[in-house]
């Protein structure tokens, strides 16, 4: 092995090349992620200490008064253990694992991808990125459905910087309605968290109430406007459909919105 190789290799030229190829690209939350990696050896043998498949998304943080995007790792499985790849050998290494239940939607502009690395002592590591669409479990869309059945027109999906929130991640996904028919002059906007537990499933609610009147603009002013709610939707209660969950919903936000 030349050492004219070594170091191409050290700096990705003649280096080991990963593809990741999904079953489907397309997850519910907590559903499964199955698929192929391909691994072709470059110029020169190489060990790969381990591969790993990360998921990732991105959120919004406030720093020195503007909003930055920043990556996260929401979660990582490990593929392989080290192992040594030789020059131009082809490996296929078949995977399936479950996504956390705590993995964001893909919805406006929330963005989730798979990425692929291969750690690489002394070279530059081979990566794979690959988008992937994450759709809502049986339980949120039931939410979804029962807080559309209310009237409210979802008008942003974003991920925000929220540790205290956010569990096992540094951000939470924010669902941004505006009442069009019920609420419509009772609330400003309904903020919705979801949180799934085991088949429960667990809203954090911001009710955002209009001002009314001098003391309802200083409220407003003051940001004491706003109502953060948690309501717990049971498996039974889910079991029963959009409709009824919307009733929940209802005596819930009605409560706040007055």
């Amino acid at each position: 092995m030349s050492f004219f190789k070594k170091m191409l290799a050290s700096v990705g030229i003649g280096n080991a090349k990963v593809d990741t190829v999904l079953d489907n690209s397309q997850v519910p939350v907590g559903g499964d992620i199955s698929g192929i990696v391909h691994i072709e050896g470059g110029q020169v043998e190489q060990q790969v200490d381990r591969i790993y498949l990360f998921i990732k998304s991105e959120y919004l943080r406030e720093r020195d008064d503007r909003k930055v995007r920043e990556t996260a790792t929401v979660t990582k499985f490990l593929l392989t253990e080290r192992f040594t790849l030789r020059a131009g050998e082809r490996k296929q290494i078949p995977f399936r694992f479950t996504l956390p239940e705590y993995v964001p939607i893909t919805l406006h502009s929330s963005a989730v991808w798979v990425e692929t690395g291969l750690d690489i002592p002394s070279a530059a590591d081979a990566t794979d990125r690959d988008a992937l669409n994450v759709t809502p479990s049986d339980e949120i869309q039931i939410a979804l459905d029962a807080i559309e059945l209310l009237g409210f027109r979802l008008r942003e999906v974003t991920n925000d910087y929220s540790p205290r929130l956010g569990g096992p991640l540094p951000f939470v996904q924010e669902f941004e309605y505006v009442p069009t028919t019920k609420f419509r002059g009772q609330l400003d906007e309904l903020e919705v968290l979801f949180r799934q537990n085991n088949g429960d499933l667990e809203l954090l609610l911001e009710v955002d109430r209009r001002a009314r009147g001098l003391g309802g603009f200083f409220s407003e002013a003051m940001g004491t406007d706003e109502s953060l709610v948690r309501l717990n939707l049971s498996r039974s209660d889910l079991s029963r459909g959009p409709h009824a969950v919307a009733d929940i919903l209802e005596n819930t936000i009605s409560r706040f919105a007055h």
